[in-house]
């Protein structure tokens, strides 16, 4: 495993991080304000994910090796009970690709094409990817944490809807601590520190930081030319350009605010062509206030912010999974009340 790797600082901030999610998709990280730590990111997918927000308790009993009726892993599945409770935006019905759990550790998958998880070592239990997020969020209280945990099991690709799980992973913690997990030529490629802040999709990290290097934005204008385009190398660019100048916050609205501007600029607009997939928007984007655990969500279809706020659910185990659809134009503001009670776990 690859740890730290050096890049130029940018606008005198010493180095550039992740920015993405489970599609083409982009994370921007923002962890040197002094009001809190707070991430955005876009989830760009060339259909609807059928995206739900959903509350998990501690104590909910979970198979790494089934995805929704089909058993996936069948020699050495992991199973597990989680030790924290989490929110969660989910994918298909069938796993997380966003979300924070109570410790205010939080995970986001996002598209690389590059993904190559490797062959099954049925000597170490199996997560599907479609479970690698949910797997963190249950077990890991920080991003060390989730490293370590990791080292215990191993990722296995899972097919759904016709597209293969080609992920990577990015994480952050209260702290401000990040890491992005991505596996290449079946080993994974860890990326650890504070300055890794913004993440998209192809090409492989080590690529994205190169490429970084070789933009000069030390002297921002009105003026300076910037890559516009939507794919992954400009909205890199793009995000790790922003964030580098985004003012001190003075209350926890501006701080989102501000990670909100930037996720809108890295967004991909309807009807934009992207590679093979054809039409590839944004269907969706996430913020996240680690420091007092609250999620928020725009539905690009719906005028209006939503956000939960984890503290106030029960989290204990026994408690009910709670759920919430989004695609409802009457929701706006503080929707912590409006979620339902689920009869079963989904996933």
């Amino acid at each position: 495993m690859s740890k730290t790797i050096g890049i130029a600082s940018i606008l005198a901030l010493t180095s550039i991080a992740l920015v993405q999610a489970a599609d083409a998709c982009s994370r921007i990280l923002w962890n040197d304000n002094k009001l809190a730590v707070v991430v955005g990111r876009t989830m760009d997918w060339p259909e609807s994910t059928e995206p739900k927000l959903m509350v998990f308790p501690r104590g909910v009993q979970r198979d790494g090796g089934v995805i929704g009726p089909e058993v996936v892993v069948k020699d050495n599945p992991a199973k597990w009970t989680s030790k924290y409770g989490s929110i969660v935006t989910s994918v298909y019905g069938l796993g997380a690709a966003d979300g924070m759990n109570e410790r205010g550790l939080a995970v986001h998958m996002l598209y690389l094409n590059a993904t190559d998880f490797g062959s099954r070592d049925a000597s170490k239990p199996g997560v599907h990817a479609g479970l690698w997020a949910q797997y963190v969020l249950d077990n890991a209280a920080s991003v060390d944490d989730a490293l370590k945990q990791l080292e215990a099991v191993q990722v296995v690709m899972v097919e759904a809807r016709g597209h293969k799980a080609t992920v990577h992973l990015a994480m952050e913690d209260a702290t401000g601590d990040s890491a992005i997990v991505e596996y290449i030529g079946g080993k994974p490629v860890i990326h650890h520190g504070r300055q890794y802040r913004i993440m998209t999709n192809d090409p492989t990290y080590d690529q994205q930081l190169a490429l970084l290097k070789q933009q000069d934005f030390s002297k921002p204008s009105s003026e300076m030319p910037l890559p516009g385009n939507v794919n992954p190398r400009d909205r890199f660019q793009r995000a790790a350009y922003y964030s580098a100048l985004l003012p001190q916050p003075k209350n926890q609205r501006e701080a989102i605010a501000g990670i909100l501007a930037i996720a809108r600029n890295v967004s991909v607009p309807f009807g934009a062509p992207y590679k093979s997939f054809g039409i590839y928007n944004t269907e969706y984007r996430t913020a996240i206030d680690l420091t007092n655990r609250i999620y928020f969500f725009e539905l690009t279809t719906s005028p209006n912010l939503i956000w939960a706020d984890l503290t106030k659910f029960d989290l204990a185990p026994g408690a009910p999974v709670m759920e919430l659809d989004p695609d409802n134009l009457q929701l706006s503001g503080d929707v912590t009340a409006q979620f339902k009670k689920l009869d079963k776990t989904p996933f």
